[in-house]
């Protein structure tokens, strides 16, 4: 069993850390990774329904990405809006801190912001004079290891085909491969979870069950717990499109499904038992990242890192703009 944060690690070259997405999102590589027979397979993802049966069900994260990053009139400050509390109050991320002592007001997205209170984590409580206007000032959150600012195109390809509910700081990037035909052709059913900056948080203990995870809200529709109950008792599985997607499935309590609507900070790590997902479409996650530890408890550790070596073998692209991989 592993846990330990040096047993997540692995080397990647930066070359294949993917900066730009694939020309169109259906030309993304696709790694299988078939756990009964510890197998591996290549192919595209224009291949993945060939993967499903007519009795599967997907299952989707819809949350919309918000263009969350700002930069105050003088360009020197930036601000990742994080979560809203009313339409005046949010919490954010400042760089840098010294400038956004308590009380300090900037100008910023047509208005202006006052911090008027600061987390044990670093991240300030914003108020604002009237509610800011992301749409024309703000720009999609996009990671850091991109190592370019956001720009036109980000605007759509940061975003999957599908989303709908804004909340997002980052994008839930299992879907990013779906074009609206693909999706069309297959049967699924949408769940909502708010993708925080918490998701990507580093993990700064060796230990792992001493790493707390931040909290992210969810929808769970009743007609999505009718679809799964249903796939279910027709021996079908549950393919979850995504991490974010997995944890709001797990989240829930043993039983058939019902509504919910809530928050989770479920740490899904080996040796974890899933009751609810059977497949997982996920993409290829950064070292010591508390992703990369979901997809080891669902698939096993050692055939994880032997699928990432594959890949890196095989210079597939690697994060949220890159290919991905089917655990079957």
């Amino acid at each position: 069993m592993s846990t330990r944060l040096s047993d997540y690690q692995y080397k990647l070259p930066p070359e294949l850390i993917a900066d730009r997405p694939a020309a169109r999102r259906q030309d993304s590589r696709m790694l299988v990774v078939n756990r009964a027979e510890g197998a591996l397979g290549h192919c595209s993802f224009k291949d993945f329904p060939s993967y499903l049966t007519s009795q599967d069900l997907l299952v989707l994260n819809d949350s919309r990405v918000i263009p969350a990053r700002l930069h105050d009139a003088t360009g020197r400050i930036e601000m990742l809006l994080l979560g809203q509390h009313d339409p005046l109050h949010w919490t954010a991320m400042v760089r840098p801190g010294k400038r956004m002592r308590l009380g300090a007001s900037v100008e910023v997205a047509g208005t202006s912001a006052t911090v008027i209170g600061i987390e044990e984590d670093g991240t300030r409580l914003l108020e604002f004079a009237s509610p800011p206007d992301l749409e024309r000032h703000g720009e999609m959150p996009i990671p850091p290891y991109f190592h370019r600012p956001a720009d036109d195109s980000d605007k759509e390809r940061y975003q999957t085909v599908y989303a709908q509910d804004p909340g997002s700081v980052a994008a839930p990037t299992a879907g990013l491969h779906f074009t609206p035909e693909i999706l069309a052709a297959l049967p699924h059913a949408f769940v909502t979870l708010h993708v925080g900056a918490g998701t990507f948080h580093p993990v700064k203990t060796e230990e792992l069950s001493e790493h707390r995870m931040h909290r992210e809200h969810y929808t769970l529709p009743q007609a999505t717990a009718d679809r799964i109950n249903a796939t279910k008792e027709a021996m079908g599985r549950i393919v979850a499109v995504g991490t974010t997607t997995t944890r709001v499935l797990e989240s829930q309590p043993l039983g058939p499904l019902q509504a919910a609507s809530g928050s989770t900070e479920i740490f899904i790590r080996p040796p974890y038992e899933f009751q609810r997902v059977d497949a997982l479409l996920t993409n290829f996650h950064l070292p010591g990242s508390t992703l990369l530890m979901l997809v080891s408890a669902f698939a096993g550790r050692d055939l994880i890192m032997k699928a990432y070596e594959e890949a890196i073998r095989e210079k597939y692209r690697f994060f949220s703009y890159g290919d991905c991989m089917l655990i079957l």
